[in-house]
């Protein structure tokens, strides 16, 4: 979320809210052509893996072939959940990250990454932002959950709880995992957007995943340059948006003066699943925990 001056984008020219006008005609084919590479391997490994959703809005996009107009993608998404896309040069402050989103306006970066950085890069890029999130504001209950998400910042910053609220995104929207009627799947854009993370998330057995509870991602650590040893787990999309009627305020005040819980632990209460792979990739079942912490 947070910009500052060492981050990568070119701020020179930004308006008052962090905005930018997507110079599209800049863009270079080898730039098209990295985006082509980027997206043809990306989705060809979505099937068994995300979830089904993803895949089914990923094609409304209609974004394989080059660089997308983000003009014309905002008209679609709008007729369809009331969103927009505006582009930003990077990274952007807390508070004005926040108010993009309650106003139903998702930040797509608008530099792309190089090809020697087509496996890993530190910071989100324009393949990052629109392959990894733009699918899932296609879905009616995601893009609700997702303003109302963007509503609670002021509260944060004003209860000194950011880290927590900014967990929640981490978890559930960068690395989001959903039960599904075929199995575990992935929705979130951290994954979506990594080939090999995509695959893990999914069928390795060494990350804890843990049913979706919002104290518990609000408590939970986490670290951006390791894939993640916890994941969590919805039933249904509406958890999000429901549970954000929740007293993020109390929630808080709770947190505040506790230790971080470790991403490698488990707690006694949590409901975990236990990830077993076959041809199709995603057997998951859940488990008690009822023992003692366990370390991964």
């Amino acid at each position: 979320m947070s910009q500052n001056k060492n981050l990568r984008g070119d701020y020179s020219h930004i308006n008052d809210d962090y905005t930018v006008t997507q110079d599209w005609a800049a863009h270079t084919e080898a730039e098209h052509d990295l985006w082509r590479a980027l997206y043809t391997r990306q989705k060809a490994i979505l099937p068994g893996y995300a979830a089904a959703d993803f895949i089914g809005n990923l094609e409304k996009l209609d974004a394989a072939d080059q660089i997308p107009h983000f003009g014309q993608v905002s008209e679609k998404l709008h007729a369809a959940t009331g969103w927009h896309l505006v582009a930003v040069p990077g990274l952007v402050p807390d508070d004005v990250f926040f108010a993009h989103l309650a106003n139903r306006r998702f930040p797509v970066t608008v530099w792309l990454r190089t090809p020697s950085e087509i496996d890993y890069l530190v910071e989100p890029d324009l393949f990052h932002d629109f392959f990894g999130h733009v699918p899932m504001l296609f879905d009616p209950v995601f893009a609700d959950y997702l303003a109302a998400y963007g509503a609670k910042g002021p509260e944060a910053i004003a209860k000194g709880g950011l880290k927590q609220l900014a967990r929640m995104y981490w978890y559930m929207v960068e690395f989001g995992l959903i039960m599904t009627d075929h199995g575990l799947r992935a929705y979130g854009a951290g994954m979506l957007s990594s080939q090999t993370e995509t695959i893990y998330s999914v069928t390795d057995p060494t990350p804890n995943r843990v049913a979706f509870d919002l104290e518990r991602v609000m408590a939970t650590d986490y670290a951006i340059d390791d894939f993640q040893k916890t994941y969590f787990v919805l039933n249904d999309y509406s958890q999000l948006f429901d549970a954000m009627n929740a007293d993020f305020a109390a929630i808080y005040d709770r947190l505040a003066n506790k230790p971080a819980i470790d991403p490698a632990s488990t707690l006694l209460d949590d409901q975990l699943y236990h990830v077993h792979g076959d041809e199709d990739h995603s057997i998951a079942m859940p488990v008690d925990n009822t023992s003692q912490i366990r370390h991964a």
